[in-house]
């Protein structure tokens, strides 16, 4: 049991002490239904007083606060990952967000960081332990507007990812990193790197990893892709018209798998093809966050007040006093107006008779 006090015990003291001491001194002073009543005020002097010590029971948890895992998800927003062939017609980014939320459950107390790319590489989420702020990102992460698309480059994050990685590991250059690339693989821009099958190696990243995959979405058939101009009526999930190519035939995405397992060399880590929302708990499994954490797993004290049953008394003594007020009114009123009424009778009693009222002529 311990003390948690809504007020500084001296202020309390300073408030309570003379209170509950002047209603003793009436106790004691007083006598019959007086008594009783300074009996119950003082009552309610205690519960208040006991309410504003607060008594509470600590109870202690170990709680896992932060760990020194880092993960950076780098997500492919490129029109290609709205095509619609990943679990049975769904879009390649309804995967995406899928994934992105159980990774982070499966990886709690860690830092995340996420950088998208379309056209263009944009640190969208600074590195954070809020895993609300992941999901709040997943839920709402849309392809980019149809008509800004200039084409997939698997390369387009390369310098945003070594940016964040090298300001990470000046912040905490012991802390164990996992990188996450979620795409198709698909690389059609040939503005920045060479279309097809060549793009700039990552491979002086992955020293810098100690884990995480490269999670490839669609498939070899291939899927069409919604347009999108930025409103909530068009992209993935709506009845908007699907992009066309030059022929005016609405365009086929297809997933590169061999761009993906090449990138996943280039990192060190594995790659895997996702096509259901399965398990993803097997990406982490030689991760452990006990073994990892910073803090290890500290105590977290929470507290369960227990001042409930003086609240309970007081509410009660409260209604006590004010039935007994209301009833005492209307008794004081009669009291009164009696009191008056005496003192009216006397008065006229007192009056001397006018002179020479009622006396013979």
């Amino acid at each position: 049991m311990t003390l948690r006090m809504l007020l500084p015990l001296w202020l309390l003291l300073i408030i309570f002490v003379p209170l509950i001491g002047l209603a003793l001194w009436r106790v004691k002073a007083s006598h019959g239904a007086r008594r009783r009543d300074w009996l119950r005020r003082s009552g309610i002097l205690v519960a208040a007083l006991v309410i504003g010590l607060c008594p509470a029971v600590p109870r202690t948890d170990s709680e896992l606060l932060t760990s020194n895992a880092e993960l950076f998800f780098v997500v492919d927003r490129t029109g290609s990952m709205a095509a619609e062939d990943y679990d049975d017609g769904r879009a390649r980014l309804e995967g995406v967000q899928a994934d992105m939320v159980a990774l982070t459950e499966a990886m709690p107390g860690a830092r995340y960081t996420i950088i998208s790319f379309d056209s263009q590489a944009t640190r969208q989420l600074p590195m954070t332990t809020d895993a609300r702020a992941v999901r709040s990102w997943a839920d709402t992460v849309t392809q980019e507007i149809t008509a800004y698309s200039a084409g997939s480059s698997i390369d387009r994050p390369l310098q945003a990812l070594t940016d964040s990685v090298n300001a990470a590991l000046e912040r905490g250059p012991e802390n164990v990193r996992l990188v996450f690339f979620l795409s198709d693989g698909e690389n059609t821009d040939g503005s920045d790197s060479t279309a097809g099958n060549e793009f700039e190696s990552f491979e002086a990243l992955g020293p810098l990893f100690d884990g995480g995959a490269v999670m490839g979405y669609g498939t070899s058939e291939g899927g069409m892709m919604r347009s999108y101009d930025g409103t909530s009526d068009t992209g993935f999930g709506t009845d908007a018209p699907y992009i066309t190519g030059p022929d005016g035939q609405p365009g086929i995405s297809q997933y590169n798998e061999d761009n993906l397992r090449t990138l996943a060399g280039q990192l060190g880590v594995e790659y895997t093809h996702r096509i259901t929302p399965d398990d993803v708990s097997f990406l982490v499994e030689g991760i452990d966050v006990q073994d990892i954490a910073a803090d290890g797993r500290r105590d977290n004290t929470t507290y369960r007040d227990v001042y409930w049953p003086a609240a309970v008394i007081l509410a009660l003594l409260l209604a006590w006093e004010a039935w007994d007020l209301t009833r005492e009114v209307p008794r004081t009123r009669r009291k009164n107006e009696v009191e008056t009424r005496d003192r009216r009778r006397e008065n006229s009693r007192r009056e001397p008779e006018p002179a020479g009222k009622g006396s013979p002529r």
